[in-house]
Parts: C-alpha cells; sequence; structure tokens
C-alpha cells in the first residue's frame, strides 16, 4: 500500500471495527438538538472535525468542531456562494465579463496569473476558484459583485451571520493567512451546505482537469477525492502556513450526502484520510430511507359550522430521513392532531404534527395539513344543503300506518 493510502486505510479500519474507540452522534436538529458525541480516538491526524447529513444538517460525528481556526482556502467556499446567489438573483450571469484589476491581479499563492486589464467570463473565473482555487479570480469574482475586495469581504461576514455561522470572521476572499482571518468546522458545514444546495457549484466542483485561455492554462483540481472517492461531490482544499492542511469534502452515495470538513491536519495525505475516513464512516452506519406513511392512515377531521362536516388531511413530509442502517424496523410513530376545527378552514392550515421516534429520539418530524379550504354555513349555503338532506332522506314514512 502507497504511503497515500495507508493513513485513508488505518482510519477508516478504525471507523469500522472499532466501535469502543468511536460513538455516533445522536442527531441534531436546530437549537433543540441532542449535542453529538465527539470523536474520540486520538488518532484522527488533524486539529478539528465534523461530518454532518447535507440535507438536514444533522451531526453525525465531531471532534473540536467550534474552536476557532484559520481555513485557508476553504474561505472560497463562501465566495463561490455569494457567486451563485448573484447567478440566481440575475445581477451576473455565466457570461459576464469581467476586467481583471491590478489588485485582483496582484494575488499571492494559487492563481492563474490574470493580467491587469485582461477579461474572462463569470464562468471561466468560477472554474478558476473551484477546480484550481486561484486566487486572482477568487478576487475578480468578488470585486464584480460588491465593486471592491473590501466590500466583498464585509458581505461575507453579513452572509455568514444569516447562516448561523457564529465563530466566523473573514479579512479577505481568498483564504490566505491574514490576522483574525478565522472561522470553524461546525461553520464551514454550513456554508459548504448552503453552497450545495446550488447544484450549478457540482459542475465546477467535480470536474478533475479542466483548461482556460484555449488550452494553454491547465486547470487540476486540488481536491483529490473528485478523483479518486466514490460519489465525491466537491468541495474545496485549503492550505498555508497558519491554517495547515484543511479540506471540505462532499459525496453522495444512494441518495445519501455527507459532508466532512478537516482543519488542521499536518499533511495532506492526512488531510485526505481523515476526510475519506469520515465519509465512508457515514456511508457504513447510515442511510437515507424514504419517509413510510402514517400507520395508521389519517383519518378526516370533523369540522363544525362548515358547508362540509370534515376535511381531509395531508402529511407534509419530506421524501427521506436519515437513520442508522438496520433500525428503519425499530421506528416508533407519535401524532398531534386537533380533535375538531371550526370553519371557516383554509387549504393547508397545519393542525398537527407527526414524530417518528427511535430509542425515544425524534429522527423525523413532519407537519399535517388540511388537504382542501372549507367555508363557514351562511343562511344562503344551509338552504341547499337542508333541502339536499330531505331529498337523501326520502318521505317520512311509507303510507302503512
Amino acid at each position: 500500500m502507497s504511503k497515500r493510502g495507508a493513513p485513508a486505510a488505518l482510519f477508516l479500519a478504525v471507523c469500522l471495527t472499532a466501535g469502543t474507540l468511536l460513538s455516533p452522534a445522536a442527531l441534531a436538529t436546530g437549537e433543540d438538538a441532542l449535542p453529538a458525541a465527539a470523536l474520540v480516538n486520538p488518532e484522527i491526524p488533524c486539529q478539528s472535525a465534523i461530518l454532518i447529513e447535507q440535507t438536514s444538517g444533522r451531526v453525525l460525528f465531531e471532534k473540536d468542531p467550534d474552536t476557532p481556526m484559520p481555513p485557508a482556502s476553504i474561505t472560497k467556499i463562501m465566495t463561490l456562494l455569494l457567486v451563485m446567489e448573484a447567478l440566481d438573483a440575475g445581477t451576473i450571469t455565466l457570461e459576464t465579463a469581467v476586467t481583471c484589476s491590478p489588485h485582483a491581479a496582484s494575488m499571492g499563492g494559487a492563481q492563474i496569473w490574470l493580467e491587469p486589464g485582461e477579461r474572462m467570463t463569470v464562468h471561466e473565473l468560477l472554474k478558476a476558484t473551484a477546480i484550481s482555487s486561484a486566487n486572482d479570480a477568487a478576487v475578480a469574482l468578488g470585486e464584480l459583485i460588491s465593486g471592491s475586495e473590501e466590500a466583498f469581504v464585509a458581505r461575507m461576514n453579513e452572509r455568514a451571520g444569516e447562516l448561523g455561522m457564529k465563530n466566523t470572521t473573514f479579512q479577505n476572499a481568498t483564504g490566505l493567512d491574514a490576522q483574525g482571518h478565522l472561522t470553524t468546522a461546525r461553520d464551514i458545514a454550513l456554508m459548504s451546505q448552503a453552497l450545495l444546495s446550488h447544484p450549478l457549484i457540482t459542475e465546477y466542483s467535480t470536474v478533475w482537469m479542466d483548461s482556460l485561455r484555449n488550452g494553454e492554462t491547465q486547470l487540476v483540481n486540488t481536491n483529490k477525492l473528485v478523483r479518486f472517492f466514490e460519489g465525491a461531490t466537491g468541495l474545496k482544499t485549503g492550505t498555508t502556513d497558519g491554517a495547515g492542511y484543511c479540506l471540505s469534502a462532499s459525496a453522495t452515495r444512494k441518495g445519501l450526502s455527507l459532508i466532512a470538513v478537516v482543519l488542521g491536519a499536518d499533511t495532506s495525505d492526512h488531510r485526505f484520510g481523515s476526510a475519506r475516513g469520515l465519509l465512508e464512516y457515514g456511508f457504513a452506519h447510515y442511510e437515507a430511507r424514504e419517509v413510510p406513511p402514517p400507520d395508521p392512515a389519517l383519518e378526516p377531521l370533523p369540522v363544525r359550522r362548515g358547508v362540509r362536516r370534515t376535511v381531509e388531511l395531508a402529511c407534509d413530509a419530506p421524501e427521506r430521513m436519515l437513520l442508522e442502517k438496520g433500525k428503519g424496523e425499530q421506528l416508533t410513530e407519535q401524532r398531534e392532531l386537533a380533535g375538531e376545527l371550526e370553519a371557516p378552514v383554509e387549504a393547508g392550515t397545519r393542525v398537527g404534527t407527526i414524530r417518528l421516534l427511535l430509542d425515544g429520539v425524534v429522527v423525523c418530524e413532519y407537519p399535517v395539513k388540511t388537504a382542501s379550504a372549507v367555508e363557514r354555513m351562511t343562511m344562503k349555503s344551509a338552504f341547499p344543503m337542508f333541502w339536499g338532506e330531505l331529498i337523501r332522506m326520502g318521505p317520512a314514512g311509507d303510507g302503512n300506518g
């Protein structure tokens, strides 16, 4: 086995066979989340890490996930997110031409050697940023959106706050080491989740090799998992003297999407090995299962003073839920439903909640709503209803005394 593969194999073996060393995290959802169990194995070769399920954000695994650290070029996840949001808003397009400023051209580190005044499209700069982590391309995109890197960084920090990234402060759009430029593994997972909600990003983050300038500039993805890990969807590497080796890695298998963040590894091999091991752990122990229908089926709810006596119900359930493998048959259902409604009732009115529990812990929760509207009965609507009821009942007697 090569030295490159050894750390991953060692860590994966620990993940899959040493149950006493690794404790699966309790499922976590928002402020009411149960705390995730810490990664007990001290040999994981990084300073901070987290593993989450991409759709729900549930934490499956963590190690010091809230310790602020320099993120290096993982910073560009926020840069790319703001570009995706600008594309969605229609303020820019993939064909928008960008003229490189002297400031953007002055960036060191990874770059595509943009010259002041050189023009590239947003599409080309996205390729350079997402695939090759080009600092000059990232700054050029930031200047396009906000007018200057300084203004763009202010927007980055504002967006971080909106996403709930409580321990993040950006000082630049690139991730080059700077005083106070810090974030955490948990915060990176949050912004990775937000970026991956834009399907367009994977058209860049999954590319292994490409080129610019009619083939004169070669682009090779800095994330080796894109080529060597089954189901990889991205996302971003980072390396500086201050940050060490960092990675936000995402992958999807059999409908289950995971994000693993690794910060402060001391070698590139340890970075990729740690992320690979975390992802393999997640895929080995969890699955995305279809949410079963309510059992027994929901009965219509009675409606007082309505033109109809009952209203049908509908479930607003997600397509899938996250479960530990082999636990699907142990689910129990808990439902809370209104006993009776009073007209008028609007369609889509929430009338209850269904929860699916595993060992007493809620693993899926969704609302029950009215499937249609029920108008309140009036004198005008009551008469035809009364007349129809008389016709349905027929004559009062049959003439035989």
